[in-house]
C-alpha cells in the first residue's frame, strides 16, 4: 500500500513536470549561490513556472495518435491525466503574466522573450526541410545544444541580468561567460543519455541527435568528455580550491557515475529522477558543503 502510494506521488512529481520545474529553480539558486548574491523569489518563481509551461507544451504538441499504447510510462500517465496537464499549463501562464510584467526588469523581459521563442520554436514545425515541416529540434545536430543553451540562458543569464538591472550588482563579463559555459556543458552531459535512450525512436523520426550521428558507444565517451571539460574549466579558472569548487567537483563525479550506470534498458525513473535530479542535487551539495565548512571552522 505504502509502495503504491509512494509510486503514485513520484509519478505525479516526475510526469507532471513539477520536478523538472523545481530543478530549474534549483539551478537558479546555484547561480545566486556561486555569485554570493541574495536570491530573487520572483526570478525563481519565473524559472519554475516557465519551465513547467514549456515542458507541458512540448508534451501536448507531440501527442502521439494512441498515447495509451506508448512504450513510455510518462506518455501514458500524462495523457491519462490530460486535464491536470492542461490545468497546470494554464496556471503557469496566469502566474507568468504578472511575474513577467510587474517584477522582471526590461532587460530580463527581452531575454526571456528570446529564450521563450527558442523554446516554442523547438517543438513547433515552422521550417521546411526536404519538403517536410520541422521544428528546430529536427535540424541535424542542434537538439542537444539548443536545450543546453536555453537552460544556461534561463538559469544563469536571467539571474545575472536581473541582479545588474534591478540591484545594480555588476558581474564581470568573464565570470558571466564562464558560468554560462559551465552550465551549458553540465546540461549537455545529462541530456545526452536521454538521447541514447531514445536512439531507436529518434532514428525512426529522423532526428539527428548526437547518439544517432556518433553511435551509442561514442556518445557515452562524448558525455564523459563534456564533463571532463567542465571540470577542467572549474579547476583552471578558479583562484584556489574553495568549498564551492569541492561541491561542484563532487556533483561532476556523481553525475559522471550516474551517466556511466545509465543505459537503454534503464527505466524512466532513472532518467527523470536521478539524471534530471542532478540539477537539484548540485544546489543541495553546494549548500551542505558551505554548511560543513562553517561548522568545521
Amino acid at each position: 500500500m505504502l509502495k503504491k502510494l509512494g509510486t503514485s506521488i513520484l509519478d505525479f512529481l516526475l510526469f507532471s513536470n513539477i520536478f523538472i520545474a523545481i530543478c530549474a529553480a534549483a539551478q537558479g539558486l546555484v547561480t545566486y549561490h556561486l555569485l554570493k548574491a541574495k536570491p530573487s523569489s520572483h526570478v525563481l518563481a519565473f524559472l519554475f513556472f516557465s519551465t513547467l509551461l514549456i515542458y507541458n507544451l512540448a508534451v501536448l504538441l507531440s501527442k502521439p495518435k494512441e498515447p495509451q499504447k506508448s512504450p513510455f510510462k510518462r506518455v501514458r500517465w500524462i495523457f491519462a491525466h490530460h486535464r491536470l496537464t492542461i490545468s497546470t499549463t494554464l496556471i503557469s501562464v496566469l502566474c507568468l503574466i504578472p511575474l513577467g510584467l510587474l517584477y522582471l526588469s526590461f532587460e530580463a523581459k527581452l531575454l526571456m522573450v528570446f529564450v521563450g521563442s527558442l523554446s516554442v520554436a523547438y517543438n513547433i514545425p515552422f521550417l521546411t526541410l526536404n519538403g517536410k515541416k520541422i521544428g528546430l529540434r529536427n535540424i541535424p545536430g542542434i537538439k542537444l545544444f539548443l536545450i543546453a543553451f536555453v537552460w544556461a540562458c534561463s538559469c544563469v543569464l536571467l539571474p545575472i541580468v536581473e541582479l545588474e538591472s534591478a540591484y545594480q550588482i555588476q558581474v564581470p563579463l568573464s565570470e558571466t561567460v564562464l558560468l554560462v559555459a559551465k552550465r551549458f556543458l553540465f546540461v549537455c552531459a545529462i541530456t545526452i543519455p536521454f538521447d541514447i535512450r531514445d536512439l531507436f525512436q529518434d532514428k525512426l523520426y529522423e532526428l539527428k541527435t548526437i547518439p544517432v550521428v556518433l553511435g551509442e558507444k561514442k556518445a557515452w565517451i562524448f558525455c564523459q568528455a563534456v564533463l571532463g571539460v567542465y571540470l577542467l574549466l572549474l579547476v583552471l579558472f578558479t583562484k584556489g580550491i574553495n568549498i564551492d569548487v569541492v561541491g561542484l567537483t563532487l556533483t561532476i563525479l556523481l553525475t559522471g557515475w550516474l551517466i556511466f550506470k545509465s543505459n537503454i534498458k534503464k527505466n524512466e525513473y532513472f532518467y527523470f529522477f536521478y539524471l534530471d535530479g542532478t540539477m537539484l542535487l548540485q544546489y543541495v551539495i553546494l549548500v551542505l558543503c558551505s554548511w560543513l565548512s562553517v561548522v568545521l571552522t
